[in-house]
């Protein structure tokens, strides 16, 4: 484990990266921000589509303690994502020093070990390691942005609960089971993700809602993460985001590298 430690974290945030924030824009939710309720399904999948955040690119900045089995490791994370095309990560470990870097497409993985001089490329199917198969690039990116994946939404194994505070969404698709809360403004603050069968979860929270540029985000993550023997879990809080502009995603392997198998 300890010998890849910075492979495993690069990977790690790759499923943490995209919750976006700017503490300086902090609103409390007022009771005039509650949406009206959906009576049907129907009406309820349209809410939650509505609701989702559309953004063409994402790059910020993160605090975040990671840890991979008993090693835990505070960091600071730059990201970048052009939507459905590509996630580009940049983490720095103490002392200000780049420690990896990791480019993930809806068809490639790549991470370089930069302490090691070590880089993975492996297709996408990589990711399974460490989440469920049913994990697809856009529901990673709705995963790290805090939307809810329409497209499961739409199984006649689905379960619906509502309060005056909240909605639980429950459901079974394609082999997994899944689990949204969502609060009043249609915003998950919660998703579980289990494989049948398997020891494979996916667990996150999104809290300290704000709105940021128009997009309502949650400037708090936590993502757990357990598959193939490994734990991962990362507590994530941005300081600083930006929307629709103009990114690099730069992923250039040194030839003095050696691949990881």
């Amino acid at each position: 484990m300890r010998r890849n430690i910075w492979t495993k974290l690069g990977f790690l945030v790759i499923t943490v990266l995209i919750i976006a924030s700017c503490a300086s824009k902090k609103r409390v939710a007022k009771k005039d921000d509650v949406l009206p309720r959906a009576t049907t399904e129907a009406e309820l999948l349209k809410n939650y589509e509505l609701s989702n955040l559309d953004f063409h690119t994402f790059s910020g900045r993160a605090k975040a303690k990671l840890q991979v089995g008993e090693e835990s490791h505070n960091a600071t994370v730059n990201v970048r994502m052009d939507r459905d095309k590509s996630i580009w990560i940049s983490v720095t470990a103490l002392l200000g020093v780049e420690a990896s870097r990791v480019l993930i497409t809806p068809d490639s993985v790549k991470i370089m070990n930069k302490l090691r001089g070590e880089y993975i490329a492996k297709p996408f199917s990589y990711i399974y390691n460490y989440t469920n198969k049913g994990v697809s690039f856009r529901m990673l990116q709705d995963i790290l942005v805090g939307n809810m994946t329409v497209d499961m939404l739409r199984t006649d194994q689905l379960q619906v609960a509502t309060s005056s505070d909240d909605v639980q969404v429950i459901g079974i698709k394609d082999g997994l089971t899944f689990h949204y809360g969502v609060n009043n403004k249609n915003r998950p603050f919660t998703f579980n993700l289990i494989e049948l069968g398997k020891n494979q979860k996916l667990e996150t929270t999104y809290s300290d809602f704000a709105d940021i540029s128009g997009y309502n985000f949650p400037q708090r993550f936590t993502l757990n993460i357990e598959g193939a023997g490994d734990k991962v879990s990362a507590d994530m809080l941005y300081n600083k985001s930006e929307f629709n502009s103009a990114i690099e995603t730069p992923f250039n392997v040194p030839s003095r590298y050696k691949e990881i198998k």
